[in-house]
This record gives C-alpha cells, structure tokens and sequence, in this order.
C-alpha cells in the first residue's frame, strides 16, 4: 500500500435481506488517512449497516472492502483489530466506571498501562466528564454514558476509527469539544468515518461526506462541492399558514429552481440578484394573510440534503418573525 492509498475502500458493496430488501445498494467510498469523512442520512439509509460490514459484523452480499490495501471481509479479525469503533448501541458500563472502562479498551487494543491511565486522563478532562470519571456506569446520563463509549474508541485508535451517532444524548457545550476530538485523530493520521443524521453537525465536522438514501449514494464529496452553484445563492423560505397554501406557493413562485415543500414551509434558491423581488413576493402574500413568516440565509448542505433525499430532522434554523427577512453572513 503506497503512502498515499486510502486507509478504507469500498467498492460497490451491496448487502441484501430476504425478500430483496437491500440496506446497502451498490456504495462505493475512500476514506484517507487525516481525513474526517461522514455518512449523513436518514434513519435506516443503510449507513449503520455499512459500518457492520467494515468490521465483519454482517458480510456483503456483493463487493469489496479493503483495510490498508488488505481484504477485510476475508479477514475480519484483521478488520476488529485495526479499526475502533463506538457503535450506535450504549456501551454496557454497569459495574464499571468511566474511567475503568477507557483504561480498559485501550490495554485491550494494546496499549501499556501506563499510556492506558494517560489517555483515560487526557479524554476525560477533553470531555469534561471528570465529575462522572469515578461513577459506576448505572449511575451515568445518557449523554455521560455516551461521551464514556466515544472515548473508549479514541483511548487507543486503530489506523480507522468509526463512530456510529457520536453525539446522541450529548449536550451542545460537549458535542463541540467532543467533534474538536474527532478532529485531533484526523490530524494525528487516524481515518474517521463518521455517520450522522444531523446535516449542521455533518456539514461542520467532516472534510468529506456521502449522502445515503434507501441504501444508495446520491452524492458525495466535501459540503462546499455539494452546494455547487448553489454556494452563491440565498434560500427563501416561507411559513405558510398551511401546507396546501405552501404547495400553490411552490407552484406559484417565479424562480430557476424547483421549490421544496415540507410541511407548512417552502423553501427555494434565489440568486442574489433576484433577492428583491422575491422579498417584494414574499411580504406580498404575507400582507394577504397567506405566509406567517419568512427568512432569507446562505443555501446550506441542510437545502442540498432535502432536495436530494427529502425532509430532515430540524430543517430550517430559525425563521424571522414579523417579515423582516434577514440576510444571514
């Protein structure tokens, strides 16, 4: 393997269920040593059953997965042993501490005793989870508990780490450090492969990424590329007062693009330059009494993700009331 082949390939793997049920469908993908790369998607897109079969937990029906240039699905204690993976399940912590519980993955993956005690040391503090650090497991949040498994995959990495919904059950103040972590194994040569279902965290965390749908990628590549020539536009979208009137304002609006409907929201791209006019619509059909709110912001991968696939969790981040459209920097 040269210096500069990829730590994961996966070529063309498709996994398929009785009665022709396929949870993977044909996915290729790379993944580079320092490279952070996510896997966005629905809930049942396919992106935990891929992780699976990266470790030999479930094997293809079809195609190929090399670990450093070697055949993991043909050796899959080769796969465990040079990938860490936080799976999406909670870690079984009963009986054991966090602390415990880092100190011992890392001695299992290898490391001394002494190296064990330090990361366990250095991921604690990391996370802010020091006030837990002795607690036996029962006793833990959710988000505790989930903080203890990411760093349980990150006390000793592997050339891959893959963590499965890192941040589930994480408050906002830890999921920051705990993504500024994730970076700090690309940066020292780890392959991380990520999968999420949160766009804004994906679109923030990753250098790479692929959008899975019922199994299959519909794009991939870095958010900027995704956006396209999108990344010069503004995205209106518009609150109607129900999500009939949202459907005749699609049908409606005068612009290049298709608007998308989700419920009571419409939301398109406009080119800068047809900001006005699509500001003058909108206060329009809000003076009628057709739209409750409006807003304007920079298309996000959120916008590219709906488009491709369909409604997210959390779509939109905030509207503006009153009318006023904001033109968020």
């Amino acid at each position: 393997m040269s210096a500069d082949a990829p730590v994961l390939e996966i070529e063309h793997v498709t996994k398929e269920y009785r009665k022709g049920l396929r949870a993977n469908d044909d996915v290729s993908l790379q993944v580079s040593a320092g490279e952070v790369y996510g896997l966005l998607g629905h809930n049942g897109a396919g992106k935990t059953t891929l992780l699976n079969q990266v470790v030999g937990i479930a094997k293809p029906t079809a195609g190929g997965i090399r670990i450093g240039g070697k055949d993991a699905i043909a050796a899959p204690e080769m796969a465990r042993r040079v990938c860490s993976l936080q799976p999406q399940a909670q870690a079984p912590l009963d009986g054991v501490s966090p602390r415990e519980a880092i100190e011992l993955m890392a001695r299992i993956r290898g490391a001394a005793r002494k190296r064990a005690r330090r990361r366990a040391d250095e991921l604690i503090e990391a996370l802010d989870i020091g006030e837990w650090a002795g607690a036996k497991g029962e006793r833990l949040s959710g988000g505790v508990r989930r903080l203890t498994a990411f760093a349980m995959a990150a006390a000793e990495p592997g050339r891959l780490v893959m963590f499965d919904e890192p941040t589930n059950d994480v408050d906002p103040v830890r999921r920051r450090v705990l993504w500024g972590q994730v970076r700090t194994l690309a940066e020292n040569g780890c392959a991380v492969l990520l999968v999420t279902h949160n766009v804004v965290e994906a679109e923030r965390a990753v250098d790479r990424l692929a959008i899975l749908d019922r199994g299959r990628v519909v794009a991939q590549g870095a958010p900027a590329d995704l956006r396209g020539d999108d990344a010069d536009r503004l995205r209106l979208e518009v609150t109607a007062v129900d999500s009939s009137v949202a459907r005749s304002l699609a049908d409606e609006f005068d612009g290049a693009d298709a608007a998308v409907v989700v419920g009571r929201r419409m939301m398109v791209a406009v080119k800068a330059d047809d900001c006005s006019a699509a500001l003058s619509w909108a206060q329009v059909h809000q003076r009628a009494g057709l739209v409750d709110e409006f807003s304007f912001n920079p298309v996000s991968l959120e916008d590219i993700y709906i488009r491709l696939v369909g409604s997210a969790d959390g779509v939109g981040d905030g509207t503006v009331e009153g009318g006023h459209a904001s033109l968020a920097a």
